[in-house]
């Protein structure tokens, strides 16, 4: 059965300013269970979309795989029937919430890659401001191996993407976004916000909010699901997107709204 979470308007109106905030205890501890046995599925059984983003050299690992929901029940389970569409729903200001992927996030113990400060929506296919992404572990994470945010960056300002390891503009030519700010400044670092975090502990963001983890001395593994609102569009690039959708832009109109089976809308839930 699915479930809802009322949220404290505070905790809304801190989305709204900073772009980023922590709601405790937002899972189960049988929905972490649920979600713990899908990771290590995950890990056992990866997708054609897994990569390694540490080098050869690191002493950890760095694993990542996309859009694994639909073939592993207990992601599916997390990202239907939890508490995670209608808390969407809320921050998002929207009356629907529709599943648009989900990523897992696996830094083994010793992992010293760090992920560089970057912004999620101008890797993706979408336009529109109703978004948000759930960063959830199921390992309890130190401060200093968290992800963390800088508030107030998911203004509406676009910063050029880069890949992790090298630093390349491969996505929006070179120019055509803004760079990404100084965070060794102090007024950048004055901004960063961050949360230590347990299991059933989750983190919501913005697509647009600036973030960045450090490597992790321990095993950090996080689940990340994705969900959109009531403005969000199809915008079809002419690069691979991250994740790519195969067929998406033969099916879908550019500024269409992501009515499509691909997406289902969660919330309200509806029996098929």
């Amino acid at each position: 059965m699915f479930h809802s979470l009322p949220l404290a308007k505070s905790t809304i109106n801190d989305f709204v300013r900073d772009g980023a905030v922590v709601i405790r205890g937002a899972l189960s501890s049988s929905e972490v269970e649920t979600l713990t046995c899908g990771i290590e599925q995950n890990l056992a059984q990866p997708s054609e979309l897994a990569a390694v983003a540490s080098a050869s050299d690191d002493p950890g690992r760095f694993f990542e795989d996309f859009c694994n929901w639909q073939r592993i029940a207990a992601y599916q389970h997390i990202l239907k029937y939890s508490a995670l569409p209608g808390i969407a729903a809320q921050l998002m200001q929207s009356q629907a919430a529709r599943i648009y992927h989900n990523h897992l996030l696996v830094k083994e113990a010793g992992t010293r890659q760090p992920t560089p400060w970057h912004q999620d929506q101008p890797y993706y296919n979408v336009d529109g401001r109703q978004n948000v992404s759930f960063w959830i572990p199921v390992d309890p994470v130190p401060r200093e191996s968290t992800l963390e945010f800088l508030a107030g960056s998911h203004d509406g300002t676009w910063y050029v993407p880069r890949t992790f390891m090298t630093k390349q503009a491969k996505w929006f030519p070179e120019g055509s976004l803004a760079d990404l700010p100084d965070m060794s400044v102090a007024e950048n670092k004055a901004r960063v916000i961050g949360w230590a975090l347990q299991p059933g502990d989750i983190v919501a963001f913005h697509m647009l909010t600036l973030h960045a983890a450090s490597g992790s001395a321990t095993r950090r593994r996080v689940f990340s699901a994705r969900y959109l609102g009531d403005d969000m569009v199809h915008a079809p690039r002419e690069w691979p997107t991250s994740p790519e959708f195969a067929g998406l832009r033969e099916t879908l109109a550019a500024g269409a709204p992501m009515h499509h089976h691909v997406f289902p809308q969660v919330w309200p839930y509806a029996k098929p």
